[in-house]
Order: C-alpha cells, then sequence, then structure tokens
C-alpha cells in the first residue's frame, strides 16, 4: 500500500472515531414521497376550508376498476385518510353538517359514487374503517375528463358567496360534490346593526350590492345606493350597479337611463376602468331592451 494512501486510511479512521465524519451507515436520505402530501386551503362565503390529504400518480396504471376497485372503501387520496376542516356549519351534498374536522371516504363505482364524511380518528387508510363512525353519505354522478389527469387532485372550484364544488379528480373521472354555505343569516343582521349605528361611515354601497346579489330588500338596495352615488357622484361603478338594481325592480326604462348615465360618468373619469364599465353597461342595456 502506498504511503499516502495509508495516511488518507488512517486520517478517515481517527475522524470517525473523533466524530468528524457520519459514518455512511448513519447517514440519512432524503427520498421524495412517493404520494406527495398537499394542503387546500380555500374561504368560501365566511367559510375556511382546509382539506390535507396525499396525492399519488396514475404511473401508468388502470386506477378505477383497476388499482382502486369498485364498490370499495377508499380512502380518497394515499396514506392517512383525506381530512376535511369547515370553520362554520356546511351543507354537502345537501347533508348538514357541524363546523369541526372529518375524514373524507370515497366508494368509486361505474357510474356513480358514494361519498363518506367520516369522523375524524386519524386513520392510516381506510383498513379500520367502521361505517358506524359515518357522519354522512351522499351518492355523486361522475364526470368523464377530455383530458387525463395523472396526479389526484382535490380542488375547490364554482365559488360562489354561498356555494361552490368540491372536485375530486384523477386519471378520467371528476366527482363534483356540491357545498353550501350560509352567508346571508350572519351578514344581514351586522349589516343592520352598522346602519342603525352613530357610525359617520357606512357601508352603503357594500351593503346595496350584497343584498342585489343575494335577492334581499331591493328597495333597501336602492336607497342605499343612491345615498351612495350622492356621497360620490363621480363613482361610475355606483351607477351601473343601481341600474341592476332598477332592472330587476322591474323598471326597464329607469334602468337603460342610469346604465348610459354610468357610460357618460365613466367617460368623464378617464380612469382605466372606463372600457370595462362601458362594455358592462352596453351589455346591461342589450339585454332591456
Amino acid at each position: 500500500m502506498k504511503p499516502s494512501l495509508r495516511l488518507a486510511l488512517i486520517a478517515v479512521a481517527i475522524a470517525s472515531v473523533t466524530g468528524l465524519v457520519t459514518p455512511v451507515s448513519a447517514q440519512k436520505v432524503d427520498f421524495p414521497q412517493a404520494s406527495p402530501s398537499a394542503t387546500l386551503k380555500q374561504r368560501v362565503g365566511l367559510t375556511d376550508i382546509q382539506i390535507e390529504y396525499s396525492r399519488p400518480g396514475v404511473k401508468g396504471r388502470k386506477i378505477f376498476g383497476g388499482l382502486e376497485p369498485y364498490g370499495k372503501v377508499w380512502r380518497t387520496g394515499a396514506n392517512s385518510a383525506t381530512k376535511l376542516t369547515f370553520s362554520t356549519p356546511v351543507k354537502l351534498g345537501g347533508t348538514d353538517l357541524p363546523a369541526g374536522a372529518y375524514e373524507l371516504f370515497t366508494i368509486p363505482g361505474e357510474s356513480e359514487w358514494t361519498v363518506i364524511v367520516h369522523k375524524n380518528v386519524s386513520e392510516w387508510g381506510a383498513y379500520a374503517y367502521d361505517a358506524k363512525d359515518d357522519v354522512a353519505r351522499l351518492t355523486v354522478k361522475p364526470v368523464a375528463l377530455a383530458a387525463p389527469v395523472e396526479t389526484f387532485t382535490i380542488e375547490i372550484n364554482q365559488i360562489r358567496d354561498e356555494s361552490a364544488t368540491l372536485e375530486l379528480l384523477w386519471e378520467n373521472t371528476l366527482v363534483p360534490v356540491p357545498l353550501q354555505v350560509d352567508v346571508a343569516s350572519k351578514v344581514v343582521p351586522q349589516i343592520q346593526a352598522v346602519m342603525a349605528s352613530d357610525s359617520a361611515k357606512k357601508p352603503y354601497f357594500q351593503s346595496a350590492l350584497f343584498y342585489l346579489d343575494h335577492n334581499l330588500d331591493l328597495k333597501q338596495a336602492l336607497a342605499w345606493m343612491d345615498t351612495a352615488i350622492a356621497s360620490d357622484p363621480k363613482a361610475f361603478y355606483a351607477y351601473y350597479h343601481k341600474a341592476r338594481i332598477l332592472a330587476k325592480l322591474g323598471d326597464k326604462a329607469a334602468a337603460i337611463a342610469t346604465a348610459e348615465k354610468s357610460i357618460a360618468v365613466a367617460a368623464e373619469s378617464g380612469g382605466v376602468a372606463t372600457e370595462e364599465y362601458t362594455r358592462l353597461n352596453r351589455t346591461l342595456i342589450a339585454s332591456l331592451k
């Protein structure tokens, strides 16, 4: 053995004994996850939704009716059971659920799926699944996708103030689950309280828009919008929404006149939103003729 090699080996041995070099057997290898974990956070109306799940891939396999058999409970992801958390009560597929944390299971089928909301018992997979802990069961029709999805995905789409769709996507399948939340019963009392208060700044515009978009008292909405316009006559966007209120009230002539006013005020402002509100008002006018 060459002296230089002998000296190098002696140096490594000494360093290993003194802790300067970590033995290969003690080193940590950071391998990639086969099914990476993910957390989805989404607010719908006034409800905060969080979904924690793992995302397996197709990887050239037959998924539904293959890897995941039809008629068998699936953890709806990989590794630990998928976890749903709602900050307020919700309706999932028309079933009332109190605020809290749950597990999500499904039973895939060729023509329909069973979606199961289960008590949060922190299960690994679906091996210990017990139907007695089900909180809700609903039936959903799957939709065939035009393009395949390689990695299992959960999304919340079609979001409105009081509704959204929870979507499960994998391989060639989309499973849409309707979701509803309560907004009006929470917001209306707040609006009424602030409007009855001595506050110098009251949300006239926002309140009128909320009443309009939620089909509440339209005459009250009109009064509030008029107050908002009186405080800022250059608010071309307020004229547009006033025109929408008038249209819903059935006063087409007044709605058209107000939309024309919105176009004129927007043109005077010369702002970046002029083109957008001109288009919106023209579309509204066309729908009323």
